[in-house]
């Protein structure tokens, strides 16, 4: 992707301008995508998550229901705070793991990753790196954001809880009755455990409460967590830990976008998404988005819906972040979540049927679009 979007730049098909422009406005997120998942991969390996996917699983007490609603708050957790790539690609195993440890059908938990990776991602600008770019748009703080997506989160989260249970939870299709809960799992470096759980507790109270920039806040947990691995397991720390591949895909989206965006884009999104701020047009630009996010991906369709959103209309392009965030449910390569997530399950042995999963998940997008939107115009 990024060889792509250099020769558009290098066959004039970008002109530099708005290159220079589109890669001034990404290095930060680089900064942030960049620390967060060197922060997440950390405390997984000092088994953050083990800890927390255990006992979630023991308070449960081999009740189903309960387990799903722990389930959910536990993926939706991970989302809202670590953003929703480290859900798919952090989560994914330790739910895998959990499900083999325990001895309950694993689709239903993958799914359940999944769905909430896309679907919980509306929150705070650390959830999504499109939340990122809005908040800036809008010029919202974390807090700001938090106060106008809430009611959205709620119905999105809600949504995917029905069609969760529907398809995938219910009696008859996750197999047993019930569950033994697991044993209490013991960290096997108990500093690191807590360094690492701090770090992550510091990191979500600083963007809440700190007015620093978002990737101040990760590096320097990032920092916090590095340190304590240097001094207990340095073997741990290696380049592997830096997402390369992120970061170098974003980038190639980026210019890929600006080229067809200064090419025609921008005109046709425009007049899909119209200028109308009010429900109508909400509902315009969430479906748009959604729809588009399905065909191409959800960053670059947001990069591109964003330009096209007059400015003054603040609740419609939230509409449209609502669109490129929840809806990308539907095929493999709608976010890169999904595509990570595919990955994961595909490593652990997990088979999900794609027409399962296509079909189910536009069921979830026809509800969840429409649902936050509208919560979205009457929490405004």
């Amino acid at each position: 992707m990024l060889a792509c979007g250099l020769l558009c730049l290098a066959t004039g098909l970008l002109p530099a301008e708005p290159a220079g422009d589109a890669m001034l406005r990404i290095a930060p997120l680089l900064a942030f995508l960049g620390t967060v998942i060197v922060l997440a991969e950390l405390t997984s390996a000092a088994e953050v998550f083990d800890v927390v996917a255990s006992g979630v699983a023991r308070a449960g007490r081999g009740s189903y229901a309960a387990l799903f609603v722990l389930c959910v708050a536990f993926a939706s957790l991970t989302t809202i705070t670590l953003n929703l790539d480290t859900t798919a690609v952090l989560l994914t195993p330790v739910m895998l793991a959990l499900a083999s440890r325990v001895g309950i059908a694993p689709v239903p938990l993958a799914m359940t990753t999944v769905w909430l990776a896309n679907t919980a991602s509306l929150l705070l600008p650390v959830s999504n790196l499109t939340n990122l770019l809005a908040a800036d748009r809008v010029a919202l703080t974390p807090a700001g954001l938090a106060a106008k997506m809430w009611a959205p989160q709620l119905a999105a989260i809600a949504v995917s809880m029905g069609c969760l249970w529907l398809f995938f939870w219910r009696s008859g299709k996750r197999g047993a009755e019930n569950y033994p809960p697991p044993a209490v799992h013991r960290p096997a470096d108990r500093t690191l455990f807590r360094v690492c759980g701090l770090a992550c507790v510091g990191f979500l109270l600083a963007i809440l409460l700190a007015d620093i920039p978002l990737w101040t806040a990760s590096a320097a947990a990032a920092g916090v967590a590095v340190a304590a691995f240097a001094v207990r397991r340095r073997g741990v720390l290696r380049l592997s830990l830096v997402p390369w591949r992120l970061l170098v895909l974003v980038p190639g989206l980026f210019l890929v976008v600006e080229t067809v965006n200064v090419n025609g884009l921008h005109e046709m999104l425009a007049a899909a998404i119209g200028p109308d701020g009010g429900l109508l047009g909400m509902l315009r630009a969430a479906a748009v988005g959604g729809g588009l996010s399905n065909v191409l991906n959800n960053l670059p369709v947001y990069l591109a819906g964003e330009s096209a959103v007059p400015v003054a209309n603040h609740d419609q392009l939230l509409a449209l972040l609502i669109g490129t965030n929840v809806g990308p449910v539907v095929t493999p390569w709608a976010s890169l979540a999904t595509l990570l997530w595919f990955e994961r399950c595909h490593a652990q042995g997990v088979r999900v049927s794609l027409k399962s999963f296509m079909g189910t998940g536009a069921l979830l997008a026809a509800g969840a679009l429409p649902a936050a939107t509208v919560a979205l115009a009457l929490a405004g």
